[in-house]
């Protein structure tokens, strides 16, 4: 004998849509409390990233200062010293990129609360608060994900600051060929045998300069052209509204 016929459950609510979501009322006290921790929360977890993009910066530009000075300082030190400052730079342009990453992760979350939460409450219109930004910032909680890659992470770093790291390096390296070297230096063939220094041979010091120069213009460029900026600059029309 068959048993009792058992109906079929009913599906479970997806979180596409606001369908599943109620919009939230902006004078739930309940509601606005814990999305104003929520925001502090994750605002004060970006600022201890920041401080450690801070970090590396600092140290990339105490090794290269240093290096520089001491290149200059001591005639006998070959020009090769600055093999070893690149090498740091690029680890710690490495290490920050990674770091920025992260950043840039929960900086996302901050955002979203920024533009969906604080814009609504300050023009008191709760219709800004439609939209899927909230199961976007749940399924974000639930699964964290990087919201930009390797290649552009250190492309922004590398447009911000390292840039004028890199650049300074490779100006100080130049000077110490034509200040120390042992030839006259009075032309470009002149300049790629003055590269030489005991058995490391002129082309491979040309390769790494030339490499240097053109990985970072490159790079620089790349991320210039597209990758969006982390602030957007006011145009001439909305500038005014900033005055005092």
């Amino acid at each position: 004998m068959a048993g009792p016929e058992i109906p079929p459950s009913s599906p479970l609510p997806t979180p596409e849509g606001d369908s599943s979501m109620p919009t939230p009322s902006l004078k739930d006290p309940c509601y606005v409390n814990t999305m104003v921790h929520f925001y502090r929360g994750e605002l004060g977890r970006i600022m201890v990233w920041r401080q450690r993009l801070d970090v590396t910066t600092t140290w990339a530009i105490t090794s290269s200062t240093t290096i520089i000075t001491i290149a200059f300082s001591v005639r006998d030190i070959p020009h090769i010293v600055f093999f070893f400052n690149l090498a740091l730079v690029w680890i710690m342009l490495w290490i920050e990129s990674r770091r920025y990453r992260f950043y840039d992760a929960f900086r996302g979350r901050v955002r979203m609360l920024e533009s969906h939460f604080l814009v609504p409450m300050i023009t008191q219109s709760p219709r800004l608060l439609d939209g899927e930004w909230r199961r976007l910032v749940c399924e974000d909680l639930i699964l964290p994900s990087f919201k930009i890659g390797k290649l552009e992470a250190m492309g922004r770093r590398l447009k911000r600051n390292y840039v004028f790291i890199f650049a300074i390096i490779m100006v100080a390296w130049t000077l110490k060929i034509f200040i120390h070297s042992p030839i006259p230096i009075t032309s470009i063939s002149s300049f790629y045998d003055a590269m030489a220094v005991q058995a490391l041979p002129s082309w491979l010091a040309c390769a790494v300069y030339v490499g240097t120069i053109l990985s970072v213009s490159a790079l620089t460029l790349y991320v210039a052209r597209n990758s969006s900026e982390e602030v957007s600059e006011f145009g001439a029309s909305n500038s005014s509204l900033w005055r005092i």
